[in-house]
């Protein structure tokens, strides 16, 4: 997968290649489920190396789903950046 990401401005940074894959990351709070980016094979494409990274405290998700494990509600959101701190279960969705 090719994306084309552009500034806030409009202005054209590249294309970025890469593969999603969508995961399920559970906090004390909530579950939240989103498309994670990849590199395409090889070197750290592998889920758990992102998670193993420690070049970024964060994971960037699209498309993301945030359900309250108190009152059951769910949030739709275009992007979230989710603190590795907070995360307490990882895996990719089977659905």
């Amino acid at each position: 997968m090719d994306e084309l990401f552009e500034t806030p401005q409009g202005e054209s940074v590249g294309k970025v290649s890469g593969r999603v894959e969508r995961v399920v990351f559970e906090t004390d709070r909530q579950l939240v489920e989103g498309d994670l980016t990849l590199p395409p094979a090889g070197y750290q494409s592998r889920f758990s190396d992102s998670l193993n990274r420690d070049t970024s405290e964060f994971v960037c998700l699209a498309d993301a789903s945030v359900t309250s494990l108190e009152d059951g509600g769910v949030s739709k959101r275009p992007f979230v950046v989710l603190g590795k701190r907070h995360i307490r279960v990882a895996y990719p969705y089977e659905g």
